[in-house]
């Protein structure tokens, strides 16, 4: 009898065992499931970088012995070292006393010259210049690291150097706020402006015509800066605090108006425009001369993003004319943007949404009207690579034009500027990424599948035929550790039509007999597309995750980009939306094919924009997703940065702004949240998640915060990612995580 008893404890404790989720063990895979996967890929990472106007190229081979630099003659068919890895390794280790192995050689910035005996490179912070044939190296310096400017600072355009005609006899620049010439024989200088002031300044950004007769330059108003304030609690070089403080335009926040003026240097004349048809500006840009000297071109985009214009001002009438209008009745996308002004100063390519697909326009500038439009389809010109005007070529990359696939896979095509000879030039199922040589005769293009690992080919870029073979990556010793790649996986979404994309990542130990919970990683917005396409071993945001005994998934719903205009209108003044009804369609169907996928306990994490989505789909949502992560969030628009929500939330600020935000819904929380931030973060201000806080104790409501001191924009790094593992394995599998 106590035998039998002691027996029965023990199968429980093994069958507990078998079934245990965010155990010590599974931290510890999760830990170290990056470590154990790196270096497993070989032949993979395929980086061309052409040589010159040459039709040579070379690249970094990774082969189980190391890397290997490699130089490829396209015209040849040939391959072979870039240069004697050995003897540079060893003159390396002398000049910098560093043992540096032949095999490991990582050559940072590397420039080869066009006979490729010369190389020069980075190492150790310093600059490197190697003359193979010389034997010689050469250390020419330490490098400086430039400092990089903040992003959202505006440049002072008040200020800046003295711009030389094109003749060279004149230079023009600005004094007193006002437009000066000096005549460069003489010194003699002539004030073209006199209605300068601080407060409307002429710009130093000053644009002379080719004929050297005349000068444009936008008159400026500046506004009213708007700047974000945030202490550092805990400065590495000092005790006490640090104030920051960082300019920071947000939605309805006063813009500077800017009206182009063009002066003629050799007489008095000026041209003051009617500003009808740029009046309520988010910004105004470029000041082009046509070859003629008589007109100039620069661009308007509305404030709200319903309209967008090129438009046209005459430099011997003053007349402003519109050659290009895009309109809309949500938002003109203007991040959506290619123009190419052509040679003969008749044609622009223009790149539109108007049909409801992203496609390329050929107008006529003087007509102000479209002669044909180049692409056409159901389907998504993401970029321009190449305009040929000589040929009368486009090349250029595109999505969703092959049927019964997953839409967003990249592929490169060429066409004719009338629309004829459309040409795949990557024809292969995956995500293309190509490289093109100067001559554009050529190419180099490598594709992989989130689950199948990429392949690198030279192609012609006249027909896409293969010309040599380069690398099909091994992933033999990534799969010997147990490494099981995502699942690509589609579903309906709302609308019961539309088919969503996404993956799904598994735990290498999985078990179809077991329950899961299922975590979704959001970033949303129609800003571009996010869930991933190539081939990667690990992913930081999910891998690990799903190791502790998760399901783990991404995908796209619509709201996103690179579908139709219709597919991203969804979120138009309405980014609460965020495609979750989609997103919870999505789950459901994946469930219904995989049972072992627990719908009762799913959980949602992500950062900035997915910061915001996370709680908000915990917020709107709470019957289907029962955990939130949030970090950084843009909890409210009218807090963030303004270009962003403008442009999907509109203009001026109304009603959907409230209806959208965090902080006025934060009473409806019901499940548990953890919020993240870095008390220093300028991308999204702080404040936007502290402002949530306060609703929800005001709310008298329980939650987690965890605040990074020092960090930017963060996910909460190592630390966060602790923290994330801990609160997912608590709020849904139930089970408290193992000590730290």
């Amino acid at each position: 009898m106590k035998k039998a008893i002691l027996w029965t404890i023990g199968a429980l404790i093994s069958i507990n065992a078998l079934y245990a989720q965010g155990t010590a063990e599974d931290y510890e895979r999760a830990f170290t499931l990056n470590q154990k996967w790196k270096n497993k890929v070989f032949y993979s990472d395929v980086r061309p970088q052409w040589i010159n106007n040459t039709n040579q190229f070379w690249y970094v081979r990774v082969t189980p012995e190391g890397r290997v630099y490699v130089i490829v003659d396209a015209a040849k068919k040939t391959r072979k070292e870039l240069f004697n890895r050995q003897k540079l390794a060893k003159q390396l280790s002398s000049a910098t006393q560093n043992k540096i192995e032949a095999n490991n050689l990582n050559l940072q910035q590397l420039r080869v010259n066009a006979t490729h005996d010369t190389l020069r490179f980075v190492q150790n912070d310093h600059k490197w210049m190697y003359l193979e044939k010389k034997d010689l190296l050469k250390d020419e310096g330490k490098i400086e690291k430039p400092t990089a400017n903040y992003w959202a600072e505006a440049g002072d355009e008040s200020k800046g150097e003295p711009v030389v005609s094109p003749d060279g006899t004149k230079t023009a620049f600005i004094k007193n706020q006002n437009v000066y010439v000096k005549e460069n024989a003489s010194g003699k200088e002539k004030a073209l402006s006199f209605d300068g002031s601080p407060g409307e300044f002429y710009s130093a950004y000053i644009q002379w015509s080719p004929d050297s007769k005349k000068v444009a330059v936008m008159k400026v108003r500046p506004a009213e800066k708007r700047y974000i304030y945030f202490v550092e609690s805990s400065p590495e070089d000092q005790l006490q605090p640090k104030l920051h403080k960082r300019e920071y335009t947000k939605p309805g926040d006063a813009l500077p108006f800017r009206c182009p003026r063009i002066f003629n240097v050799n007489g008095d004349e000026a041209h003051v425009p009617s500003i009808d048809l740029f009046n309520s500006q988010f910004e105004v840009r470029g000041l082009e001369w046509d070859a003629a000297s008589k007109n100039i071109l620069f661009e308007y985009n509305e404030r709200g993003h319903q309209a967008l214009r090129v438009l046209e001002l005459s430099a011997e009438t003053g007349k402003v004319s519109t050659i290009i209008e895009e309109t809309s009745k949500t938002f003109v996308n203007y991040n959506r943007y290619f123009r190419k002004d052509l040679t003969n100063g008749n044609e622009i390519i223009w790149m539109s949404e108007r049909d409801n697909w992203n496609h390329l326009y050929l107008y006529d500038r003087h007509a102000g009207k479209v002669k044909n439009q180049i692409t056409k389809g159901e389907w998504y010109v993401r970029d321009v690579i190449h305009v040929d005007e000589q040929k009368q070529i486009i090349y250029f990359s595109a999505n969703g034009m092959v049927p019964n696939e997953d839409p967003y896979l990249l592929r490169y095509y060429r066409i004719n500027f009338d629309g004829s000879g459309l040409i795949c030039l990557t024809p292969e199922e995956g995500m293309h990424q190509a490289t093109f040589s100067t001559d554009m005769r050529s190419l180099v293009d490598v594709y992989s599948l989130v689950n199948k690992a990429p392949v690198a080919v030279l192609r012609s870029a006249s027909d896409g035929k293969v010309i040599m073979p380069l690398e099909t990556a091994d992933i033999s010793e990534l799969v010997k550790t147990g490494w099981r790649a995502p699942e690509v996986f589609s579903a309906k979404g709302r609308d019961g039509k539309t088919d969503m994309w996404g993956v799904i990542f598994r735990p290498t130990n999985f078990d179809p007999t077991k329950k899961y919970p299922i975590i979704e990683y959001i970033y949303a917005g129609p800003g571009s597309q996010y869930t991933p396409k190539s081939f990667s071993a690990y992913n930081w945001s999910m891998s690990g995750l799903a190791e502790l005994g998760f399901i783990v998934v991404q995908l796209d719903g619509m709201g996103t980009s690179f579908r139709s205009k219709a597919f991203e209108d969804v979120c138009y003044k309405n980014l609460k939306d965020a495609g979750l009804p989609d997103r919870i369609a999505w789950i459901k169907a994946a469930v219904t094919k995989y049972p072992y996928m627990d719908v009762s306990r799913v959980g949602i994490f992500g950062a900035s924009a997915g910061g915001q989505e996370s709680t908000n789909a915990l917020l709107l949502y709470p019957d289907f997703y029962k955990a939130a992560y949030s970090s950084c969030g843009c909890h409210d628009n009218r807090m963030d940065k303004i270009w962003w929500n403008e442009q999907w939330m509109g203009y001026p600020i109304e009603k959907q702004y409230e209806e959208c935000s965090n902080v006025v819904n934060a009473h409806l929380l019901k499940r548990p949240l953890m919020l993240v931030v870095g008390e220093v973060d300028d991308n999204v201000d702080p404040a936007s998640t502290m402002q949530v806080v306060n609703a929800l104790i005001k709310a008298k409501k329980d939650f987690e915060l965890v605040v990074i001191p020092g960090s930017n924009h963060t996910m909460g790094g190592d630390y966060g990612e602790h923290k994330r593992y801990d609160f997912f394995v608590r709020n849904l599998l139930n089970v408290s995580p193992p000590k730290w």
